[in-house]
């Protein structure tokens, strides 16, 4: 005799009622088909969460295998785009009707490029962590892209440094000489010519904006590129002789302190009319000091203070 399974969640008691803000799942294994401008669909892997609120204050809980099932319709039978993820989204609501008006999905993955090195035509791959946040709240739908960045960041302080030892080792090596061009070139090629090199670092900028709810693609390259190009050192995948030598003159010709990466990227978010709000952070990882330098900004409108 086959008898009816029970159903916690919809006929049990609560053992104390209340609203809940957000119910669900982490840490979801989840491969899936990612959409971009300028990027052939790519399969990635992420981890997911999946959350719905819980506004209805006598119910049990929620039903999480029908946020799980969503999931992975998504992943198996679709490409992963805003109109795909406002599907998802609003399946999470029906499937919870009664129960909840808000549900939230996130991704985390990382996006491979391929990039080009500076100068010998050379490619390779580089992997660029991503977090892909979208949400609905009583209907309305919004997006938010987290993207990081890896650069290299050469202290101004010391460059200066340097540049004055190298200054004093010409003057003790030659006080009392008249040099010609070519003698000058000689010793600037030799180790004693260079008794100094500023410390550099690999510094790491994380950026999240909002993106326009009626979007109809993501557009991840293209912000990518914004801040690769505003800062003009990032790390290289491909390298040559002359694409390191090229680098280190990039680093040579872009001397930041952390404040200076920082109002880099604060301008070239504020100069693009795509984004309206943002949160970033720009750590220098430091090579000299014990601690790392940290700036962290932000622009909040339309009450968009959760990013």
């Amino acid at each position: 005799m086959q008898t009816t399974m029970p159903d916690i969640a919809n006929t049990a008691a609560a053992l104390q009622t209340g609203k809940l803000d957000w119910v669900g799942m982490g840490d979801i294994e989840l491969p899936f088909i990612f959409e971009s401008l300028d990027l052939a669909p790519v399969t990635v892997n992420a981890k997911a969460r999946a959350f719905v609120n819980l506004h209805q204050e006598d119910a049990k809980g929620i039903h999480m295998s029908r946020l799980f099932l969503a999931l992975d319709h998504l992943s198996t039978e679709q490409q992963v785009n805003p109109h795909t993820l406002a599907q998802a989204l609003d399946t999470f609501i029906t499937s919870h009707k009664g129960l909840s008006d808000k549900a939230q999905i996130e991704f985390k993955f990382e996006l491979p490029l391929r990039r080009k090195s500076l100068l010998s035509g050379k490619s390779g791959w580089k992997s660029y962590p991503i977090i892909l946040t979208s949400t609905i709240n009583q209907g309305v739908i919004s997006f938010e892209l987290s993207v990081d960045v890896t650069y290299s960041s050469t202290c101004p302080c010391s460059a200066a440094l340097a540049r004055q030892l190298i200054q004093n080792a010409f003057s003790e090596k030659f006080a009392q000489e008249t040099l010609t061009q070519s003698e000058v070139l000689e010793w600037l090629g030799t180790t004693q010519g260079i008794v100094a090199t500023p410390h550099s670092q690999r510094s790491i900028a994380n950026v999240k904006v909002k993106l326009d709810q009626n979007i109809q693609a993501f557009d991840v390259v293209n912000l990518i590129n914004l801040l690769e190009d505003e800062l003009k050192t990032p790390v290289q995948a491909a390298v040559k002789r002359e694409d390191e030598q090229a680098f280190a003159k990039l680093n040579a010709e872009n001397l930041m302190f952390c404040e200076d990466a920082a109002r880099r990227i604060k301008q070239a978010l504020e100069n693009n009319e795509q984004i309206s709000d943002y949160w970033f952070k720009v750590e220098h990882q430091e090579s000299l000091h014990a601690h790392n330098a940290v700036v962290i900004d932000h622009k909040f409108l339309h009450g968009y203070e959760k990013l």
